[in-house]
């Protein structure tokens, strides 16, 4: 009995051994495979770096082949930019949303010294409703000096016209939204117009017109006074007045004072470094946009407030364009036809004493508005004579 029990348990543990023997060898032989894997893995991508670096090796003496050469040519969107294209856009289109723009256009180049040839240019831009009615004016202003301006036009979204190839308004406009006088939105298309001009690094000096501007001198002489000017030109004031201070919001405290609150013109000429800090703004601009409202009107404040605040160095606190305010109103003085003589824009020329760089000056305006459609032939007859454009 006890042999036959000794028996049973030998043939127990033989056949444990056996299974224990088969379950090592199945997991030696699991390991081995995926040993293969892996190692087949690697040398798979070893193979195929290998093939990388002789492909690029080999393809230098194909940059110049016909095949390769006349690919390219038959790939239209396959296009080269260089540093010209990047820092001066011939295409005032693109697709950015505001946001976009803003935070393209406040890039600032941490190496002052650029790697080309800069010539100082004047950016002017025209806000306006659709058409200019005293273009014919202005094309006569910017003859002969191309390479020193540039035009940016901030119509109404539903305007597409567009003048003839020959003219310098040609492909000037610019992506536009609605623009509702007094409202955050004109505030919105003056930063908008800032935006697109600051895209184009040779812009120096930005000045904001509209449809019913003229300019008073000629392009050399508003050009060297802008180019020559230690300051911007951006009028800053404190009005006491229920027109000024009486359109102060305390919600807007203590962000913004009291003491802080400021009105001006809306018509503004800035240098490149004041155009960044306005496009920059994302402290001042939300609280305006949230509280000043009619019969607070931002353009009489936000920019005159926000420079108050942050530069009031860089600005002259005078504007550069002349409107006449004596009638009374929410609206200045708008001149036809028959206002139009020498002596009248001689007064406006040379009527009036301001300081320009620390000294006194009888230029003081080099704009002035507002002028109807009907004043454009008086004008171009005054205008070789009195402000020596070129006929």
């Amino acid at each position: 009995m006890l042999a036959r029990d000794l028996s049973k348990r030998e043939i127990k543990d033989g056949k444990l051994q056996i299974a224990t023997t088969i379950a090592f060898c199945l997991s030696i032989a699991f390991l081995v495979l995926i040993l293969g894997f892996i190692i087949n893995d690697h040398f798979k991508k070893f193979m195929i770096y290998e093939d990388l670096n002789l492909s690029s090796l080999n393809a230098f003496p194909l940059l110049f082949s016909s095949s390769q050469s006349s690919h390219q040519q038959c790939n239209s969107s396959a296009k080269i930019y260089g540093l010209k294209e990047w820092i001066s856009p011939k295409d005032l289109w693109h697709s950015m949303s505001d946001e976009e723009l803003i935070w393209r256009a406040s890039m600032v180049p941490s190496i002052l010294e650029y790697p080309f040839y800069r010539t100082p240019k004047v950016a002017f831009m025209f806000l306006t409703r659709g058409r200019l009615p005293l273009a014919p004016l202005w094309e006569m202003f910017f003859k002969g000096h191309e390479g020193l301006f540039s035009i940016y036009l901030h119509a109404l979204p539903e305007f597409t016209h567009e003048p003839p190839r020959s003219s310098v308004f040609y492909k000037r406009r610019i992506p536009s939204k609605p623009v509702q006088w007094g409202r955050s939105t004109m505030i919105d298309a003056e930063r908008r117009l800032l935006a697109n001009a600051l895209l184009d690094f040779s812009n120096e000096r930005f000045v904001l017109l509209s449809e019913t501007c003229i300019p008073l001198f000629n392009f050399s002489t508003i050009y060297n006074y802008f180019i020559n000017s230690n300051q911007s030109f951006l009028s800053t004031f404190d009005d006491p007045r229920p027109v000024g201070r009486g359109r102060y919001n305390k919600r807007m405290w203590p962000t913004i004072t009291l003491s802080d609150w400021r009105k001006g013109s809306q018509w503004f000429e800035v240098n490149r470094e004041l155009a960044l800090a306005i496009v920059s703004d994302v402290t001042y601009y939300p609280i305006f946009r949230n509280h000043c409202m009619p019969p607070c009107y931002m353009d009489e404040h936000y920019l005159p407030t926000l420079v108050t605040k942050i530069c009031p160095n860089l600005t002259s606190n005078r504007t550069i364009t002349w409107t006449d305010w004596s009638g009374g109103g929410s609206h200045p003085t708008l001149f036809k036809r028959n206002d139009i003589t020498e002596g009248f824009l001689e007064h406006i020329r040379n009527g009036f004493n301001c300081t320009y760089n620390s000294e006194m000056s009888s230029i003081c305006f080099l704009f002035a508005r507002k002028f109807h459609p009907t004043t454009l032939q008086p004008l171009l007859r005054i205008a070789p004579k009195l402000l020596g454009f070129d006929p």
